[in-house]
């Protein structure tokens, strides 16, 4: 079973391992629309940003970045995937002013936290997502996988952004963190 840390502490993750290579499983998310949002499967390049929380310091710090982000990537679509419900979300993308990505909630059946692997199991926060990123090129292949190795840290961004621009393939699942 895969593992990260909460504030020193290890946690088990549930779901599925998905490494650099393989073929993203396709699932959806609940839009603040309540719509779907398709991730893994596009044709196009997505980001996958899985975060705890968009309520929290580190969340909305990295939701704004890869906002930012994504205004300069170019045939890529960033998606962010908590477990926040879809209300609360659309409340802070508004107050935060985010437009430049997909913000969608995983609360209903967890599949893509099951589907990837990144499921927090006990611990405080079981039953969230812990942070990860994932990039996954348009043939629908991961060619970037990041579990940060503490969930009260931010990613790699330049590393999942090169990825993104079609960088090296890349594993950063233990080190690299910020």
């Amino acid at each position: 079973m895969a593992t990260t840390k909460l504030k020193g502490n290890e946690v088990n993750l549930a779901g599925n391992t998905v490494n650099v290579g393989d073929k993203a499983p396709v699932v959806n998310v609940v839009a603040q629309d309540l719509s779907n949002i398709q991730v893994g499967g596009s044709s196009k390049s997505q980001i996958l940003v899985v975060v705890p929380s968009l309520d929290t310091p580190v969340c909305a710090s990295e939701t704004r970045k890869f906002n930012e982000a994504a205004a300069k990537i170019d045939n890529a679509e960033v998606v962010v995937v908590s477990m926040d419900l879809p209300f609360a979300q659309k409340r802070f993308c508004t107050t935060e002013g985010i437009e430049n990505l997909k913000v969608g909630s995983d609360f209903r059946n967890k599949d893509l936290a099951n589907a990837y692997g990144v499921l927090v199991a006990d611990g405080a926060l079981a039953g969230v997502t812990c942070r990860a990123v994932f990039v996954i090129d348009a043939n629908g292949v991961v060619t970037y996988k990041e579990i940060c190795p503490e969930i009260t840290e931010e990613p790699n961004y330049d590393a999942a952004l090169s990825a993104a621009k079609g960088g090296a393939a890349t594993s950063c699942c233990g080190g690299g963190c910020h």
